[in-house]
């Protein structure tokens, strides 16, 4: 049965009686964790890749999980959708284990892999089996790959569809249970503009349905132009989280110079701290003004070719800034 709330209504089977971000539960005022993932950690052998990663993502939100290549992500995502056996910690959705969920596709929407499709199957194929699978109607399929642009190549095999077609199919498998919760890995790779633009739109829609969103990506930008929360995980462990906008008006200053390693040691020697924020010379100095920065540089000598608050930084900014302190540690 649909159901209405502030105006939108949402005829997904997975539909909670909450909406928005992080709606209420049990009308206490508590906060209703769709996902919940509680010190996951995963070592192979003496190696550590995730340590000890807390996070949870309410309903109505889009969470963007980021992280530099080998920091934990996939296998975080593959521990929440139980692909890989967590070392020790724990993770659900909507409470419950992946694992034990009955029907875990009709709770929550998974792509990790957009290649993993057969090859020798049509696009219209591979979703009837995921519908029959599934127990949804057949119809389904149909539908599905009209809403993701699609239907023009439904008899067309896999193998020939092109990168972005395949994202694109499998996001349609991953809503075509009808799911609350969506969990993505990397669904802007291979898809042009255009097609960028149309995965934004749905993933906001689907949110603003009180739809659940998890997604990484590397496309800073699209990112920053997506989520409304961030996680950012470096050597395996979690080096920020919270709202986009506050983790952007970080305070400090951005400073860069012609010889950034003299200006390392003008900092130092003044006692602040800082880190950089790229790898292109550019430090982020905590806790202190342009004024004071500039006077330091001054002092020594130091020809600037930047100086400006962080506050309103770009996501690429925080993002260096953040797995570069995690690498120095």
């Amino acid at each position: 049965m649909a159901r209405t709330l502030n105006g939108i209504t949402d005829f997904r089977r997975g539909w909670l009686s909450t909406a928005g971000r992080w709606g209420s539960g049990a009308g206490d005022g508590s906060l209703v964790a769709m996902i919940d993932v509680t010190h996951l950690t995963k070592r192979y052998g003496s190696t550590l890749a995730v340590d000890d990663v807390t996070f949870t993502c309410g309903p109505g939100t889009i969470t963007g999980f980021l992280g530099p290549n080998g920091a934990g992500k996939s296998t975080t995502l593959r521990m929440l959708t139980g692909l890989t056996p967590a070392s020790s910690g724990s993770s659900t959705v909507q409470g419950v284990a992946y694992r034990d969920l009955p029907n875990p596709a009709r709770v929550v929407g998974v792509m990790l892999d957009a290649t993993a499709a057969h090859p020798g199957r049509t696009g219209i194929e591979t979703l009837r089996i995921t519908a029959a699978t599934l127990g949804v109607p057949a119809k389904r399929a149909g539908e599905m790959l009209e809403r993701v642009g699609l239907a023009g190549a439904e008899k067309r095999r896999v193998a020939q569809y092109s990168l972005g077609m395949r994202q694109r199919l499998g996001i349609a498998q991953a809503l075509i249970g009808d799911p609350s919760v969506l969990v993505l890995d990397e669904p802007a790779n291979g898809l042009d503009p255009e097609g960028i633009r149309w995965m934004r739109g749905l993933l906001r829609d689907f949110a603003a349905r009180g739809g659940t969103v998890l997604l990484s990506s590397h496309l800073l930008a699209e990112v920053q132009a997506t989520v409304d929360r961030l996680v950012v995980i470096g050597g395996g462990r979690i080096v920020a989280q919270g709202e986009l906008e506050e983790l952007l008006a970080s305070s400090g200053v951005i400073v860069r110079a012609l010889n950034p390693g003299a200006l390392a040691l003008a900092l130092t020697e003044a006692g602040l701290a800082f880190s950089s924020a790229s790898e292109d010379g550019a430090l982020v100095v905590e806790d202190a003004t342009t004024e004071q920065v500039g006077r330091i540089a001054a002092g020594a000598g130091l020809v600037l070719t930047e100086l400006r608050d962080a506050d309103g930084a770009g996501l690429e900014d925080l993002f260096f800034s953040l797995t570069n302190q995690e690498a120095a540690a």
